[in-house]
């Protein structure tokens, strides 16, 4: 009788009872995401572990609506006392070179140790259609499914270096969520690494061998700010190579002054696909963090980062100010299109546009 019921309430509507359920819970879930964001729970929720505040709240740190920038910050202010407890490790390297296979197998190791690690992956932007594919969960598909592990994707942007806009902030919401280590993966295309270096205690740099980069790699500088450097896929046919390559950056690393932490930058050669050579990497890392805690510099470090993120953000502030009022807005337009007709030079243009009151 009840199926009869069912049935005949299907026919009338047109619809089936699935669709409606389905229907019903779209709704739910839409009507959950325009609710008023209270930032007292959510800040509560991310001291309590809580991974879905915690990507919500990354959410709208990352957001470039306006209306969410005064609850962003303060969210922040109210995570930073229970931030600065992690390490952070940057890691970088060509693409191609084994960045997800690599971290996943870290990953993995650090959370069998009892820890708990978070992965913000920078993926690059397109400079055309500005979307990205993010897909580092999917390479990662082990450690996604570890209760100890968080990874969030986020797009660069147009941000040098491979960092997108708000990962410092992101590394404060974690910190506060409890995360022992956070790991920043940059997209590694040879742009200024600076960025990335400037917000970590230690700096992995991943190499391959025979790849014909080591030379450019010595002339960007990136080996200049390496901690260590782990040349991956050291197995098989390729082992013998991995070993020359090790010679060779170990012959690199002399041409560098002494470094102010007065660490010297390590180089091994590991195998993420053959977790071979993780925990060695993971032991230089505890080593480093003890020597630079012992000589101070690891403070002296986080406080110079501290100072160089505040004029980062004035920086930003003051372009996103400047590009989101209404009458540059308007002028900026204009402005173009004299450029266009050769009737102005993007010089006067500029000094224009910034003499506007």
């Amino acid at each position: 009788m009840a199926k009869e019921k069912k049935s005949a309430l299907e026919e009338k509507k047109g619809v089936s009872i699935s669709e409606i359920t389905n229907q019903s819970t779209i709704k739910t879930i839409k009507e959950k995401r325009r609710a008023k964001i209270n930032t007292d729970v959510l800040v509560s929720s991310i001291l309590k572990k809580d991974i879905t505040a915690l990507s919500r709240a990354i959410t709208l740190v990352e957001s470039k609506n306006p209306m969410h920038l005064k609850k962003a910050n303060t969210i922040i202010k109210a995570c930073l006392p229970h931030a600065n407890n992690s390490v952070r490790i940057g890691i970088t390297g060509v693409p191609g070179v084994g960045k997800s296979t690599f971290i996943e197998a870290f990953g993995k190791h650090i959370t069998s140790k009892g820890k708990r690690i978070a992965v913000l992956a920078i993926d690059p932007s397109s400079s055309l259609t500005k979307g990205s594919i993010l897909g580092d969960k999917t390479r990662m598909e082990d450690l996604v499914r570890d209760n100890n592990a968080f990874i969030r994707p986020s797009a660069s942007g147009d941000s040098l270096g491979g960092v997108a806009r708000k990962t410092r902030e992101a590394i404060i919401l974690c910190e506060a969520a409890g995360f022992d280590v956070i790991i920043i993966e940059t997209v590694g295309v040879g742009q200024s690494e600076t960025t990335v270096h400037s917000m970590v205690d230690f700096f992995l740099l991943l190499k391959l061998a025979g790849a014909g980069d080591e030379l450019q790699g010595i002339k960007r500088g990136i080996i200049e700010m390496a901690d260590a450097i782990a040349i991956n896929k050291a197995d098989g046919d390729n082992l013998k190579r991995a070993k020359l390559a090790k010679v060779e950056f170990n012959r690199a690393l002399h041409l560098y002054p002494e470094k102010p932490s007065k660490w010297q930058p390590k180089v091994i050669v590991c195998s993420a696909l053959k977790n071979e050579g993780i925990d060695t990497i993971w032991k230089f890392i505890l080593d480093f963090i003890a020597m630079t805690t012992k000589n101070n510099h690891f403070y002296t470090k986080r406080n110079e980062q501290n100072k160089f993120w505040l004029i980062q953000t004035i920086e930003e502030q003051l372009k996103f100010d400047f590009f989101n009022r209404s009458k540059i807005k308007k002028e900026l337009e204009n402005q173009l299109q004299l450029i266009e007709a050769n009737q102005t030079t993007p010089f006067a243009a500029a000094d224009y546009l910034l003499g506007l009151d």
